[in-house]
């Protein structure tokens, strides 16, 4: 039987499985103590499943026999493709499965920052509410405004369904390349990035973190955006410049901003972010629900399984790992 190593918990559902075809390390957690079993566990290992950990050259270095990668997420930008592929592993993650709830977190932050959910609970919690609410209280709509969307995938796809068809939103959106599919759906509008910006009631950012879109929103991309519009970002931190992102907001030049990502997470308690009225801010939960995740373990599953029978797995990342297998193989 292979070896496989977790560093992540699963049920024991998809426990029991793993253990009738395969013998299983589970590393609990990843704090120093967990860092130095996962390495002594690595040059056994044929397969390796889990997230939110980078696993660099050196790290995988300490594992000749692997051979997949699994990752339970659908961003990729903790793995070094390259090396990866040039090893003949294959890497795996979890797209479709957290499209839907991915979206319904987009759109939560939408609707908590337009009426400012959070801040007045709290006013509400701290026995502010003494009278009738005035205009200092009032929020924006969200219906009939324009919704922006960076990233045209299956996310970005899911909020603009759900705002054409649900709150008659006008769809802007700007991508790699027009989607004509999507710009019929929706009635969307392509446009380019600046244009967007401009005329844009929400901006919501939806694409992965690559080398070119990390700090693809900075000083000037913020500047171009109405001083009323509200920015939403469910992508990656690291897509924000959050110096940039902190200094219009604190100087009013944007309404407000709903971030489930950061350049650093978890996000520090003396954040700034968090002395912000005009800022939703919640600990990367955009597939945080029982059923999705729960979903992108057993796709994970799967994955592996099916990498370590030989078969090609349904949802591979990097395919010209496989040439490299069947030319060293």
């Amino acid at each position: 039987m292979k070896n496989i190593v977790l560093y992540k918990k699963l049920s024991t559902e998809l426990m029991t499985r793993l253990r009738q075809q395969a013998q299983v390390t589970c590393i609990d957690d990843l704090s120093a103590d967990g860092l130095a079993r996962l390495r002594d566990a690595l040059p056994g290992a044929h397969g390796l499943l889990g997230a939110s950990l980078r696993l660099d050259a050196e790290l995988l270095d300490l594992a000749p026999q692997l051979e997949v990668v699994s990752s339970v997420s659908v961003g990729i930008d903790n793995y070094d493709q390259d090396y990866l592929t040039r090893r003949g592993i294959l890497l795996t993650n979890t797209p479709d499965v957290l499209t839907e709830t991915t979206a319904d977190t987009g759109f939560a932050l939408i609707l908590a920052t337009a009426r400012r959910v959070v801040e007045l609970a709290s006013w509400v919690r701290a026995g502010q509410w003494r009278k009738s609410i005035g205009p200092a209280h009032f929020g924006s709509d969200v219906h009939g405004k324009t919704l922006g969307i960076v990233g045209m995938g299956r996310i970005g796809e899911a909020l603009a369904r759900r705002g054409h068809f649900g709150f008659g939103m006008p769809i802007l959106y700007h991508s790699s390349s027009p989607k004509p599919e999507v710009e019929q759906r929706y009635g969307a509008g392509y446009r380019s990035l600046e244009a967007l910006l401009e005329e844009s009631d929400f901006v919501c950012l939806t694409l992965p973190l690559t080398a070119a879109t990390t700090g693809l929103i900075g000083t000037r991309e913020l500047a171009r955006m109405r001083s009323e519009a509200i920015l939403i970002n469910i992508s990656r931190g690291k897509v924000v410049n959050e110096t940039a992102l902190l200094e219009a907001l604190q100087a009013g030049r944007l309404r407000g901003a709903g971030l489930d990502v950061f350049e650093r997470e978890p996000l520090p308690a003396d954040s700034p972010f968090l002395r912000l009225d005009n800022v939703v801010a919640t600990p990367h939960i955009g597939s945080a629900t029982h059923e999705t995740r729960e979903a992108m373990a057993r796709c994970a599953v799967d994955n592996l399984l099916a990498a370590l029978a030989g078969q090609r797995p349904a949802n591979l990342v990097n395919p010209a790992a496989l040439e490299v297998v069947r030319t060293t193989g």
